[in-house]
């Protein structure tokens, strides 16, 4: 394995080998934290300061997540990243210059130096692989894992590994104005502080996701005995979690009381549909639909819009939500980045993952969906209708694993996931040559040209569009 770690770190990129001593927080370390322990308390500002966290492609989103991270005072952050920075990194990523001829270089190399000036206390470790490449064993030794602008197959790889070893797992991706963010904690248990109620407060699910544990009173740190405070009540609650390969899919569907609403129903922005669309497209063929290549290929536009059109209706939502304009927005903006845009999805990604650490706020549930055109992040619970959540989930997930050691022959050792093909793992497969890319676009040319009335317009690409409420 190549890793390259920044002073005064040495290792191979192993989170173990970047974990603080079991000692206090120090004097100078309470007045460096000082406001953000007054926030959160001593005990989470200890969780935070033992945190292990993995972050994968070191573009402009995983920039403005590792500063605010690094700032927060984790105990290590690991940058993995395996491509090579060009011109256009320069432009929204602010760990990157010119001037310090950072082009050419390893991107998360690049990368570090900077991060590791934004707070000495913290270690910063590089690890320059590919990710597809690592064991699911590789996982074992974070906390958390954060992954950022990667196709969704590599996306549900990576979560089929931290589910394995009960690992929290964070998706994440920019495209322009508009943005998502997905978490997938398994199971989460956080505390929160309230005024106690004439009535007992009952315990069991509050929804399909989301149960109260257990309830206790807060004890009065102004007494010397072990006496309570009867007004305030320490209240702990559990999250149930999804998997991206179910949550990301048609599997999973808007929350009933939103699909039994026509208002609500009408609230929902339309970019999701937008979003499984494009995860679907790339999955299929390969590669976005993004490019001077593929925005004026008429095929490809009407094999994307029929697939939006589709999502669209699955979820529930009406058709005249969904306008040419929205498409043609969306396809747009995919594959760029904008640093407002990446700070704002960065700074709440960060925020949520602090709150986790902490335990004692409410954490992401469990798709987010930004528009920087309306600056609004809509939070959407996106669960199977039927089964289990949560651990329940880890049986179908073991099984995929172990028929990949059956495939490979390698029962007892670490799993190269991506050698596993299917729907279940995905289906990305390294060295895939470019050509063949579009050969599953041209295949279907001529279903897509009967389609009635499906027809993409893009801005400035040459190509027309009908609204895609007519596909």
């Amino acid at each position: 394995m190549t890793t390259t770690t920044t002073q005064p770190i040495e290792g191979n990129g192993s989170a173990q080998e970047a974990s603080h001593s079991a000692a206090g927080i120090s004097a100078d370390e309470i007045a460096l934290y000082d406001r953000q322990i007054r926030l959160w308390g001593m005990k989470a500002q200890e969780k935070i300061r033992s945190a292990n966290i993995l972050l994968i492609t070191m573009k402009a989103l995983a920039n403005e997540i590792a500063k605010n991270l690094v700032l927060a005072g984790i105990g290590s952050l690991t940058i993995n990243d395996h491509a090579i920075v060009s011109e256009a990194d320069l432009g929204a990523q602010f760990f990157l210059s010119a001037e310090e001829e950072h082009i050419g270089q390893n991107r998360a190399v690049a990368a570090s130096a900077a991060l590791q000036r934004l707070n000495p206390r913290v270690k910063v470790i590089v690890d320059t692989d590919d990710i597809r490449s690592k064991h699911s064993s590789f996982y074992s030794s974070f906390d958390i894992i954060i992954a950022t602008d990667l196709d969704a197959d590599t996306l549900n790889i990576i979560n089929t590994a931290t589910r394995i070893h009960n690992r929290k797992f964070y998706a994440a991706g920019s495209h322009g104005l508009y943005g998502f963010l997905f978490a997938d904690l398994i199971e989460h248990d956080f505390v929160i502080e309230r005024n106690r109620s004439n009535l007992p407060t009952a315990l069991g699910p509050e929804s399909k996701t989301r149960s109260i544990i257990s309830v206790a009173p807060k004890e009065d740190p102004s007494s010397s005995t072990s006496t309570k405070d009867s007004q305030i009540e320490l209240v702990t609650k559990r999250e149930l979690y999804s998997t991206w390969l179910l949550a990301s899919s048609d599997a999973s569907l808007l929350p009933t009381e939103i699909v039994n609403s026509p208002r609500r129903r009408r609230a929902v922005t339309p970019l999701l549909s937008c979003l499984r669309a494009l995860w679907q497209f790339t999955s299929t063929f390969g590669v976005p639909p993004t490019g001077p290549e593929l925005l004026t290929n008429r095929v490809a536009l009407a094999a994307f819009t029929q697939m939006v059109t589709e999502k669209h209706r699955i979820l529930g939502l009406p058709s005249e939500t969904l306008r040419a304009e929205v498409l043609r927005s969306f396809l747009q903006n995919v594959g760029a980045e904008l640093a407002p845009v990446a700070a704002v999805l960065g700074g709440q990604l960060a925020q949520d993952v602090i709150n986790v650490l902490g335990q004692t706020q409410q954490p992401i549930q469990n798709f987010v969906v930004f528009s920087g055109e309306t600056m609004e992040a809509n939070v959407y619970a996106l669960h199977p209708r039927e089964g289990e959540l949560g651990r329940g989930l880890l049986p179908v997930t073991m099984g995929v694993i172990d028929a990949a050691q059956e495939v490979m022959g390698q029962e007892g050792e670490g799993v190269d996931l991506t050698k596993l093909g299917g729907g279940q793992v995905g289906q990305q497969q390294l060295g895939q040559e470019e050509g063949k890319k579009m050969e599953g676009i041209e295949q279907q040319e001529q279903t897509a040209e009967k389609a009635n009335g499906v027809q993409a317009e893009a801005t400035g690409a040459g190509a027309e569009a009908a609204p895609a409420g007519n596909a």
